[in-house]
């Protein structure tokens, strides 16, 4: 397994990269997204990767960071959805925006990808709910929203009082939209009640 590359930067497509490593150059499938961070041709850029081995091809997939190589091996597990579908999704949506979407439902979102159709889409944010990052992060709508924050105590506290986390998650992210950003927990907990039986 090819795990990491390191190398210079040889040339660039709309999806591909070529990296030479001691001599070698590696054929890199990579989202929009990361391409946008690669830098120059001639520079010195590291990858992490995705070895893809089929009876008639081996596919390297490379990602800009951790977050991203997780959200594609998440969903080249969804039934129908592999490595050049996963990377048009990636290319269209950061890692945290795909999880807020899969959060709160947004087939419409995944399904702005090149590739992804209705059906697919909705597969796609039914097989990963609650599988993608931190559910408090996503409820936030992608926010960096720390442990403990107060949507992650206002999606526990819905939680624990017999809520699915999906609803939950999109309740909480709805009242939080609706509300000041000093809002008390209570307060954040009461309006998203209002929204979850919606």
């Amino acid at each position: 397994m090819i795990a990491r590359l390191t190398g210079k930067l040889l040339e660039t497509t709309a999806d591909t990269c070529v990296l030479d490593v001691q001599g070698v150059g590696y054929l890199v499938h990579i989202s929009g997204k990361a391409i946008q961070m690669l830098g120059p041709v001639g520079g010195h850029v590291a990858l992490m990767t995705e070895l893809q081995v089929r009876e008639d091809a081996m596919t390297l997939y490379g990602f800009a960071n951790a977050a991203e190589r997780d959200a594609f091996r998440a969903l080249t597990g969804v039934q129908g959805v592999g490595g050049r579908v996963a990377l048009a999704i990636l290319t269209v949506m950061s890692p945290d925006e795909l999880a807020a979407a899969v959060s709160t439902g947004d087939q419409a979102r995944v399904a702005q990808a090149n590739g992804v159709g209705p059906k697919l889409a909705s597969r796609i944010v039914n097989e990963l709910a609650g599988k993608l990052g931190d559910p408090a992060v996503a409820a936030a709508g992608g926010a960096n929203a720390p442990k403990g924050s107060l949507a992650a105590d206002a999606v526990a506290a819905l939680t624990g009082l017999g809520f699915k986390p999906a609803p939950a998650q999109k309740a909480v992210a709805e009242a939080q939209r609706e509300l000041e950003d000093d809002a008390s927990l209570d307060a954040l907990v009461r309006a998203a009640l209002k929204k979850v039986g919606k």
